[in-house]
């Protein structure tokens, strides 16, 4: 990990009362290894945390992720071909050529997993790495501390919401994804540089915006239901007493449906952390 130029980086936020002091700082899960992000105010407060809190504290288990891909991503019996119109279809083939891949890999898939699956290999392409990515950085250094290592969610449960959407909402999700496969690389390169100079609008505009525009429902699932989850939980680490350092996607600490907005509706303050 580089360090970001001086007064740059990525937003941190913290959250106090009397004995507690949880700090929030949103994540890229996909970089490209020489991106520039360190700054000593998120080293000195990971260094401070008792805990380190993660949307899923075993992100690297990639036997476990796999095994809830198979099991909800996967629809053999009812084939990609059979589950969304043929001009859908035809533009599936068209982007999965677009980023050198076979139509054919993702055939058993249900729609959220192609959609999923597209933007993945689409970003790896041009150079984005999940072992790159700040979760597996920050879940290293935890390791390499022993501080203890938590989850705000499960890999099943992260997945269930996916393959928990309605037929139609897949179907959106997946259209929405073929739509930004040419211009990945600047959309992503453009949401990095926004996420590494602390641009929130930025963000929620790249970020949280077009997933609104695709559906309530989809939305839903990956953004507002989280939120609130994590919310629930954040209020009840602020009840007991500690430090805890949580990293969770920069999506979910931008726009008004927020943590942070979420948590000042329930008269929870949170606050940027200066340098």
């Amino acid at each position: 990990m580089r360090a970001a130029p001086a007064g740059s980086g990525p937003r941190l936020w913290v959250i106090k009362d009397k004995d507690s002091t949880l700090y929030l700082f949103g994540s890229v899960h996909v970089l490209k290894p020489d991106t520039a992000w360190g700054t000593a105010k998120v080293d000195k407060a990971f260094a401070s945390a008792d805990e380190v809190w993660f949307e899923v504290p075993n992100l690297d288990d990639t036997k476990a992720m796999a095994a809830a891909f198979q099991t909800k991503g996967l629809s053999p019996d009812r084939p990609l071909s059979k589950s969304i119109p043929a001009a859908d279809l035809a533009a599936v083939d068209a982007a999965m050529k677009e980023i050198g891949a076979s139509a054919a890999a993702v055939e058993p898939m249900r729609p959220w997993m192609v959609g999923l699956s597209i933007g993945m290999i689409s970003l790896a392409r041009s150079g984005y790495q999940p072992t790159s990515g700040v979760d597996p950085i920050f879940l290293a250094r935890a390791r390499a501390a022993g501080k203890p290592i938590k989850g705000l969610e499960t890999i099943d449960v992260q997945v269930d919401m996916l393959a928990g959407m309605s037929d139609e909402a897949q179907l959106k999700f997946l259209q929405y994804s073929l739509t930004t496969v040419k211009d990945s690389r600047a959309y992503m390169d453009n949401m990095v540089q926004a996420w590494a100079t602390g641009d929130v609008p930025g963000l929620e505009r790249l970020l949280v915006t077009p997933i609104k525009s695709i559906s309530l429902e989809v939305n839903d699932a990956f953004l507002t239901r989280r939120n609130t989850s994590w919310a629930d939980q954040i209020q009840t680490l602020l009840a007991g007493k500690g430090t805890a350092f949580i990293v969770v996607g920069a999506a979910h600490l931008a726009g008004e449906d927020s943590v942070q907005t979420i948590l000042a509706k329930r008269g929870v303050k949170t606050e940027l952390v200066k340098d």
